[in-house]
């Protein structure tokens, strides 16, 4: 195979169409669905009123976890469909479901309102809002992949992990905004529901884009039963979807706790001014916008494999989670706080990229979008969506708020062992 020319007729100019118009909506999807995580403490008095606020944060936070449950459910819906019928297709459906979770969050009246109705509307909203996301991110970074070069698919994939990073950059900015121009009541009362309002903007955005998009066809149809891809990849693949998502892990649990979980647990638990503790996010989705194209161009400089750098990156943001986390708790002024938090992004930032090209490259391409989508899915169910709720059901247990960095360490050793025993595919496949 040629390695300098883009795969199905993309050439360059399309090909760069194709990775702005996907990771766009890519990153509108991901903005309505995490913004939740930076408005909890303000969403659980609104919605979960309770005499204890740790006990408010952790009834929000466990609806967070709600979007995150039903995920693998709509990446198995979603991700078969883009097997099967095609990876555009299944990205334009998740479109409006999005918009229709995130309208529900935006417009609910408060419990004090209209009283059990409200949390049941709110957690059908995320439910909503992890179905059609479930699917989205998996179908997404295989459409990109397959439309390019080999020798170009570091590049091309890491756009994906900037959309997310600018979606948390997005979100942040606003709390940040909001927080400095708003009084407390103000953004208590209804100011949270601003940046929910901006992320319905996906609608007409998402539609308009990915309806000019071209399909690119699936690369690998031989010996595919074209009706059940889902059976084949539980058959032959189990191993790898499951390797798959604890790879994954290893960056999803330290972005969930130090990015989105950060505004809570400075102010809640450190006792931190909400000012400093969205500065912080936003310098750690800063890091996750700006660092996944140099660590793409270094994954596609790389000579024979790509397993080296994500065991680095795994391997250090696990020595350095607790003396970085010490050094928060122990923070009497911004400063340690931020530099703590951006040296944990800027080392996750760097092996985003190369975890997800790996976990692509894992699968043949004709169960690639159902198996990415279902391990990544996976990964952030039961890891990601739940890490907020298990650091603070911890902390509230253990009065340490250190609890937080074991948690860390843990799920990046249980995601460098699985980088080992994944079997790096050649790179000409």
């Amino acid at each position: 195979m040629n390695q300098e020319h883009p795969i199905d007729g993309f050439d360059r100019r399309e090909l760069r169409k194709l990775v702005v118009a996907t990771s766009l909506v890519s990153g509108l999807e991901t903005f309505d669905f995490t913004v939740f995580a930076f408005f909890a403490a303000m969403i659980g008095d609104q919605f979960f009123p309770a005499e204890d606020p740790m006990t408010s944060l952790l009834l929000a936070v466990g609806t967070f976890g709600v979007g995150f449950l039903i995920r693998p459910l709509g990446a198995m819906m979603i991700g078969t469909y883009a097997d099967r019928v095609g990876r555009r297709a299944a990205m334009t459906a998740t479109i409006t479901l999005m918009g229709a979770g995130t309208a529900l969050i935006a417009i609910c009246p408060p419990f004090a309102m209209i009283g059990v109705a409200a949390p049941l509307i709110v957690i059908s909203g995320r439910a909503l809002q992890g179905f059609a996301v479930g699917g989205e991110l998996g179908v997404a970074a295989t459409y990109v992949m397959e439309a390019g070069p080999v020798s170009r698919r570091g590049r091309l994939v890491s756009w994906q992990s900037v959309s997310q990073g600018a979606a948390a950059l997005l979100g942040a900015s606003l709390g940040a905004l909001l927080t400095s121009v708003m009084s407390p009541a103000d953004l208590a009362s209804w100011g949270w529901r601003v940046p929910f309002l901006v992320g319905l903007l996906i609608v007409p955005v998402g539609i308009y884009v990915r309806r000019h998009l071209r399909e690119a066809p699936v690369l690998d149809t031989k010996g595919r039963d074209a009706a059940t891809p889902l059976a084949e990849l539980c058959r032959e693949h189990g191993r790898t979807v499951l390797l798959a998502a604890l790879i994954r892990m290893g960056s999803t649990v330290p972005v969930y706790i130090v990015v989105y979980y950060m505004p809570s647990y400075l102010t809640r638990v450190m006792h931190m001014p909400a000012t400093i503790a969205f500065q912080s996010s936003t310098l750690s989705a800063l890091m996750l916008t700006i660092i996944p194209p140099l660590s793409g161009l270094l994954i596609d400089r790389l000579p024979r494999r790509r397993k080296p750098l994500a065991l680095f990156t795994s391997g250090c943001t696990a020595l350095l989670i607790y003396p970085t986390f010490l050094m928060i708790v122990r923070a009497d002024s911004a400063l340690p706080i931020l530099f703590g938090a951006g040296l944990i992004s800027a080392l996750v930032a760097l092996g985003a990229a190369v975890g997800i090209l790996l976990v692509l490259e894992a699968f043949p391409a004709r169960v690639r979008a159902s198996g990415t989508a279902i391990s990544h899915a996976l990964n952030v169910a039961l890891f990601g969506g739940t890490a907020q709720f298990i650091v603070t059901g911890i902390i509230k247990l253990t009065g340490d708020p250190m609890s937080a960095a074991w948690y860390m360490v843990l799920t990046c050793l249980l995601s460098f062992s699985a980088v080992v025993l994944l079997k790096e595919q050649p790179r000409e496949t």
